[in-house]
């Protein structure tokens, strides 16, 4: 079900999740009203049997009363575990629907948005803010229903027996909603401050967990410690607020309550002295008071649901109108048939729009043609090779792929045809086997191991306790740097793409292997465009042009004896490698 986030308000945003699992809602709020019903049926009856069935003897009538009542709470019973169990599962199915939707949205979102938000941030919006919406999805509306039917049903008939002493307790109810509608305010403002704090919190503990291997390395457990303390002092700081608004709720409540009580005795006792109520009329009253006392503690309950609820919620669809600054064009088609001829034409780009990190970029890589780019360190070698399968968008020029501007094309056809190794690898808490076939999820277990062992990691993986079925551990932790590495690599041979990326791929690895490597490398080249970036110059020497870019400017291009000769940035940085 696509929804329009931009135009929606709040609510109906909420309602639109109910929809697939109406019937469950239906069940709760049919429970919900039965319930309600036997509360409101009790005084009334008890009344019944005090004016007509105790006085007249009735005593066969009065125990076959007393025994439908007996069933009628057995069924109350009943329907509080349906509304416990299906109602508990229709908050988690709404839950899943809205974390299925925002974690698909986040997928979206571009290279950008990752590089400017924190990943503990993100989790905190995929949980603990998603859990508040599934209990109010669930007791909000349950606890609303039972709470209006309980407190009007049992007006009408306090009005029914005694009109003066019902009026003096719905007087007063407005003044108590109105008390409750303020402190609802202030506890939501807290319950939204309190779930950005505690996103903040959840992105420096996974910050510092992440790292907890390098505090230790260089001794800092004590500074990371005080980092978390600073933090954690934070959330409490926050959550005290929070719990200041709920205090305040809660003292109004307990007040309401037993000052509703003192007035209907106050006032029942004074019309009594009048002759205008009796006893048993006034126990009722009591009684339909004592009823008061659950969906009161409902609506409570339901001031605290509704405040972290929509805290959440607003957070959820925050994030939900977040658009995405790089989306296919409306008319975008897929990029097939691919042989790999790639124009940059006068490019530049700045992450920020306030420094060019590429500066009128113009470059042409011929079909099949292995381009290495080298030069020093910021000068802008990954993020134009980034450009290339659209990670980000150019600020001025066009990138073209076989006379195609790739904002033309699909993204997710961009990106099957071009393959990218990247310096930092990321492996999946997850088998050696599942991270190779990351690479083409239909491969075989033969062409896993074919690619395991054009990679040079066939042997590694065989002295490994499981094989293949090897867990790889979190991020990869369980592995070497190096094996790492050529496990990514392995993907890129198993993806078999027309066009190659090999930012730094053999970075991490010994200059055995890595030799090893590159012969395969020049072997998966043939036939293919491939773009290596590098800063070992003994790696791309075979490279058929090498272009040398610093300040974001392509300052040397050619093969590697053409630069040599040429006797400039390239040959300093080839004799300073040579001295090294």
């Amino acid at each position: 079900m696509k929804r329009d986030f931009k135009n929606m308000n709040m609510l109906q945003v909420f309602v639109s999740y109910f929809k697939p699992h109406k019937k469950l809602f239906l069940l709760d709020m049919t429970c919900a009203l039965a319930i309600s019903l036997i509360d409101l049926a009790f005084p009334y009856i008890s009344r019944w049997c005090m004016y007509t069935l105790l006085p007249g003897k009735l005593w066969k009538t009065f125990w076959i009363v007393m025994a439908i009542v007996f069933v009628a709470y057995l069924f109350r019973s009943y329907f509080t575990y349906i509304i416990a169990y299906w109602g508990h599962t229709f908050g988690i199915r709404v839950e899943a629907d809205i974390r299925r939707d925002l974690f698909g949205h986040i997928q979206k979102l571009g290279f950008d948005y990752f590089d400017n938000n924190r990943t503990g941030q993100l989790m905190s919006r995929l949980t603990a803010d998603l859990f508040d919406i599934t209990e109010l999805a669930h007791h909000g509306p349950e606890d609303v229903f039972i709470s209006a039917v309980t407190i009007v049903g049992s007006l009408v008939i306090m009005f029914s027996i005694q009109w003066r002493l019902a009026i003096v307790i719905a007087l007063m109810l407005p003044v108590f909603m109105l008390v409750v509608w303020r402190c609802r305010r202030s506890m939501s403002e807290a319950s939204l401050k309190l779930k950005q704090t505690t996103a903040e919190i959840n992105a420096d503990i996974e910050s510092g967990l992440s790292g907890i291997k390098t505090a230790k390395a260089f001794a800092n457990e004590s500074r990371e410690f005080k980092k978390f303390n600073k933090s954690n002092d934070t959330f409490k700081t926050s959550k005290r607020q929070f719990h200041k608004a709920m205090g305040r709720f809660n003292a109004v409540m307990e007040f309401f309550m037993c000052i509703l009580s003192v007035a209907v005795i106050a006032v029942g006792g004074a019309l009594i002295m009048k002759g205008q109520l009796n006893i048993i009329d006034l126990i009722t009253f009591s009684l339909y008071v004592t009823t008061f006392v659950t969906p009161v503690r409902k609506l409570s309950n339901f001031a605290e649901l509704f405040a972290n609820g929509t805290a959440g919620l607003h957070r959820f669809i925050e994030l939900m109108k977040t658009e995405p600054d790089l989306v296919d064009a409306e008319d975008a088609e897929d990029l097939t048939d691919v042989r790999g001829d790639i124009d940059v034409d006068h490019v530049s780009f700045a992450y920020t729009g306030d420094h060019d990190v590429l500066n009128d970029v113009t470059l042409h890589i011929r079909e099949g043609e292995t381009l290495a780019l080298v030069g020093s360190s910021g000068g802008g070698k990954t993020t134009l090779s980034q450009l290339i399968p659209r990670f980000y968008d150019v600020t001025d020029g066009t990138v073209y792929i076989d006379g195609k501007d790739v904002r033309s094309v699909t993204q997710e056809s961009l990106h099957r045809n071009i393959g990218v190794v990247q310096q930092d690898v990321f492996l999946f808490a997850d088998s050696i086997a599942e991270n190779i076939r990351y690479g083409r999820l239909d491969a075989t277990e033969d062409e896993i191991v074919e690619a395991a062992k054009m990679a040079e990691i066939y042997d590694d993986i065989m002295d490994m306790p499981d094989g293949f079925d090897t867990n790889a551990g979190e991020r990869g932790q369980l592995l070497s740097g190096g094996q790492k590495q050529r496990i990514s690599i392995a993907r890129i041979f198993l993806k078999n793409p027309p066009v190659l990326i090999l930012d730094e791929a053999t970075s991490a690895l010994d200059s055995v292997t890595e030799a090893k490597i590159q012969e395969t490398f020049d072997q998966l080249s043939v036939g293919r465009t491939t773009i290596v970036i590098a800063h070992r110059l003994s790696t791309v020497r075979n490279a058929d042009r090498i272009a040398v870019i610093e300040h974001g400017e392509i300052i040397e291009l050619g093969t590697h004896d053409e630069l040599v000769e040429k006797n400039g940035v390239y040959a300093e940085l080839e004799k300073t490698q040579e001295l090294k």
